[in-house]
């Protein structure tokens, strides 16, 4: 029964969520839950894409990814495949309308990481499009739920909190993305002369698209503005904790807030929620 191997191509989805991302999982769950499946399947789909070129060293990385661009394409055209994630991922691209464009470009940004080692500003606003604003805008598509006006309203907001989260994971990540997989994504700048300088103005950057998310996030529907809010919530708390740090601090250090932290955010957020705070 195709029904079962959907429950199951489900669960793939929702556990590797779940063992890839704590916080991205903790937002999950603030969703109105006939919106966990689809965001599971997104967020299972850019994983595995992600993994493919982050972590699986040793291996063809340009052959897997072609193989699982192919993957992809063939199962929304079958509205099937064997690949439980992949086949989760197309139910939504169905239910959802999620335009091809979208997950081309997701795809075309993973491919740039099998390749560039640093990046000029053309290339790095590109990158920024295809790994994080996209992947927001497939969101959204989930959020809205049909309502293609308010898609079309949100969309900008969207794009930027998919920029700011990004960008607060290249500087959170920008000692392991040069030492490991040799890559600088912030535009003009030398690793080994990072300064604070260079900290501020990346920092302004993010707080601009800050601005603009929470905005958005304010017009969401109910069903997914806790969720939502509760992901900006503990990314603003991340990056309040990377710039309270001087910049020799970032290059050598990976900063993280603690599960038992994150749990502390979830109620700070709802009671932020709950009286109109945002």
């Amino acid at each position: 029964m195709k029904k079962l191997f959907d429950k199951v191509s489900e669960a793939c989805s929702k556990m590797t969520t779940q063992t890839y991302s704590t916080s991205f999982s903790l937002g999950i769950k603030f969703l109105d839950r006939r919106l966990h499946n689809p965001i599971y399947g997104i967020y299972g789909f850019v994983r595995f894409a992600d993994e493919i070129v982050d972590s699986f060293h040793g291996y063809d990385k340009k052959e897997l990814l072609k193989k699982f661009r192919e993957d992809t394409i063939d199962s929304i055209e079958k509205k099937i495949s064997l690949n439980p994630i992949l086949n989760n991922f197309q139910a939504v691209v169905h239910q959802y309308k999620i335009d091809w464009d979208l997950i081309d470009t997701f795809l075309k940004s993973m491919e740039m990481d099998l390749s560039e080692q640093k990046y000029d500003a053309k290339s790095y606003d590109q990158y920024i499009l295809g790994s994080a604003e996209v992947v927001g805008l497939m969101c959204l598509k989930v959020f809205t739920e049909g309502s293609q006006p308010l898609f079309v309203e949100l969309k900008p907001y969207a794009m930027k909190l998919g920029a700011a989260f990004q960008k607060v994971n290249f500087l959170r990540d920008i000692s392991q993305d040069f030492n490991i997989l040799g890559r600088v994504y912030f535009p003009g700048i030398q690793f080994d002369q990072f300064t604070q300088i260079d900290k501020v103005k990346i920092q302004g950057e993010i707080e601009s698209d800050f601005y603009m998310a929470l905005i958005g996030i304010r017009k969401l529907p109910k069903g997914s503005r806790r969720g939502v809010y509760l992901a900006y919530y503990y990314y603003r708390k991340l990056f309040n904790k990377i710039k309270d740090l001087p910049a020799e601090k970032v290059v050598n250090a990976r900063v993280r807030i603690p599960d038992f932290e994150k749990v502390g955010l979830m109620f700070k957020s709802m009671i932020r929620l709950k009286f109109g705070m945002l």
